[in-house]
């Protein structure tokens, strides 16, 4: 580790290279998984994307660290109507990452093709309430998103754990970038996202952000004023927050 500091209740930490914030964070993640399923069945919130791939490599790689037949897996957020087989769709990701490859307790997804999607943000409300998380891995999006909380979208009081949102246009192309659409306008308009609420209703939250292009994203949520004109400065205000970065995503600190 190069460096390590405290940003109001954030805890900050910036490892020299991706690939030792990788080694790190499965660490972390491991170590509070051992501890949760000596006394019960834990639970952990997955994000998606090419920044945690490191870490599901390493937690595959370190399978027999971990009981996850103790272990309930949910996810952050989804594209409201991609099918599931969809390069895009985050059920496939995170079904071929580790749901499938992983031994857990139980996976449970978010129905992208619902036909009643209010009443799936209902049922996905009731999974969360009934598997209290111990755990929430997040990254942080270019205009400062957890999950698909956006800017005009985000609050701290909102009373619903599950909703779905209008995805802003730096959000859609982020999503653009990643290539797993033709075109931007082939990127979903809407999209369903635990709110922020439901984010810190878990026991601790990892948030990773690795390369150049997320250091000034990364210097806004440790340096703004908390609000929701940046989502991800909301981890400033809760103990049991960690914030873990390689030095090019910290170059601006």
């Amino acid at each position: 580790m190069l460096q390590s500091l405290q940003i109001d209740a954030l805890r900050v930490e910036v490892y020299a290279t991706s690939a030792d914030l990788d080694t790190a964070a499965a660490t972390a993640v491991s170590r509070t998984l051992q501890t949760v399923t000596q006394q019960r069945v834990a639970t952990v919130i997955f994000a998606t994307g090419n920044t945690p791939l490191g870490l599901l490599q390493h937690l595959r790689n370190r399978q027999a660290e971990v009981n996850w037949s103790q272990v309930v897996g949910l996810h952050l957020d989804e594209y409201l109507g991609i099918e599931p087989q969809h390069p895009a769709s985050f059920q496939r990701y995170l079904h071929d990452q580790i749901g499938d490859v992983l031994p857990f307790k139980a996976f449970y997804y978010l129905d992208s093709q619902a036909w009643e999607p209010v009443t799936e943000c209902d049922r996905y409300t009731q999974l969360l309430k009934s598997h209290p998380p111990d755990l929430c891995l997040l990254g942080v999006g270019n205009n400062g998103h957890l999950a698909f909380n956006d800017p005009r979208v985000a609050s701290m009081t909102d009373n619903r754990w599950v909703k779905l949102v209008q995805l802003d246009s730096q959000n859609r192309q982020q999503q653009f970038q990643t290539g797993h659409f033709a075109r931007y306008a082939q990127v979903p308009h809407y999209a369903y996202t635990l709110t922020l609420p439901a984010i810190f209703a878990a026991q601790q939250r990892l948030c990773l952000a690795k390369g150049a292009a997320k250091a000034h994203v990364v210097n806004r949520l440790l340096h703004d004023p908390i609000g929701p004109d940046c989502p991800a400065s909301f981890l400033r205000t809760r103990p049991g927050s960690r914030l873990m970065l390689d030095a090019a995503a910290a170059a601006k600190l």
